[in-house]
């Protein structure tokens, strides 16, 4: 842990990505106490810059955070680096469970751990990850336009990371390696567009000094390529919920599982919120940003809910109202 840190808070974000900063913002401008916890393992690290991000264009990923970082301490959130170990069920809501065995309490939580991608077995490919290997047209389309593509089948949907590509560069090359039989119809839409086609397995991915240069199969040959396409499959990084019973389901397009949530956020778990790429492994950061200033909203509404509730109670049975600031002192423990 970075600093010290109190015993309870309203929510705790369980990582502290542009997701989870961007809850951090909304529930912190809302005068909620804010427990952020980031184990340090962007998704995107490796890449150069963020993209689609509006004003953000081109900033890289550790300076995004940076911005964030402070944008949400400014509103009171407290960061720490470390990671959640294990979560539960209390009577006033959750404990949360740090890597360095600090326990807090939490009313909610809001889980943007994000997710893990899991590439395909090709030795030399790895290495280039986020940098001429990479999956989005989007994030890496522009840089690497007009370039010698090469797309690596692994899964049903490689025609059509094919098709994204080649709207970016004339010259693209599928390597079908693992990917299910190409129909007839599929090899004629590739001819069409111009597209090769290489049946032989990918057995490695070749680089010289910083560059990509090229893919080999198993019948021998090395096929040039500046980038390579790849689908990796993708796992929430969700592990740490397990003892609340929340369960991860198949993404319907079949590339790996997800946090399953309702259009609010809210996951199967009540009093449990998630966003960003553990719902939704093709989640821009702009994206995943929006979803959880959307789930930090309601749940900054529940809590209101709550609280109404409470006083009213209060209020009926003749005690006076307890004012925000009286709150606040109660559940932090002010002196």
């Amino acid at each position: 842990m970075t600093m010290k840190i109190d015993s309870n808070y309203d929510v705790v974000i369980i990582g502290g990505g542009a997701a989870g900063l961007s809850g951090a913002v909304v529930l912190g401008r809302s005068r909620r106490s804010v427990l952020v916890v980031d184990a340090g393992e962007p998704r995107n690290a490796p890449a150069e810059g963020v993209h689609a991000f509006l004003t953000r264009d081109g900033v890289s990923p550790a300076e995004l955070l940076r911005i964030g970082r402070k944008e949400a301490e400014s509103y009171g959130a407290v960061i720490v680096n470390g990671s959640v170990t294990a979560t539960a069920r209390t009577e006033d809501g959750f404990s949360v469970t740090l890597d360095d065995d600090t326990v807090v309490g939490a009313r909610r939580l809001l889980l943007t751990s994000g997710l893990v991608d899991e590439l395909p077995d090709v030795p030399g490919l790895r290495e280039r990850w986020g940098k001429d290997v990479v999956h989005c047209p989007y994030c890496h389309g522009w840089e690497n336009r007009d370039k010698v593509i090469g797309v690596l089948g692994t899964g049903p949907m490689a025609v059509h990371q094919v098709m994204m590509f080649r709207q970016l560069s004339p010259k693209v090359t599928l390597f079908v390696h693992t990917m299910p039989e190409l129909s007839d119809e599929d090899r004629e839409k590739l001819a069409a567009r111009g597209v090769g086609v290489i049946d032989s397995p990918v057995t490695a991915v070749e680089s010289t000094g910083d560059a990509l240069t090229g893919v080999v199969t198993e019948d021998g040959t090395t096929h040039a390529v500046q980038t390579l396409a790849v689908a990796p499959g993708f796992r929430p990084r969700s592990d740490m919920m397990a003892g609340l019973g929340l369960d991860t389901v198949p993404h319907p397009m079949g590339i790996g599982t997800v946090v399953e949530t309702d259009p609010r956020g809210l996951t199967s778990v009540p009093g449990v919120w998630a966003a960003g790429n553990v719902t939704d492994p093709m989640a821009q950061v702009i994206k995943a940003s929006a979803d959880a200033v959307r789930a930090a909203a309601v749940i900054n509404a529940d809590l209101i809910e709550d609280e109404v509730n409470a006083d009213l109670a209060r209020y009926r049975s003749g005690q006076r109202p307890v004012n925000a600031s009286a709150r606040a002192s109660i559940r932090l423990k002010v002196p």
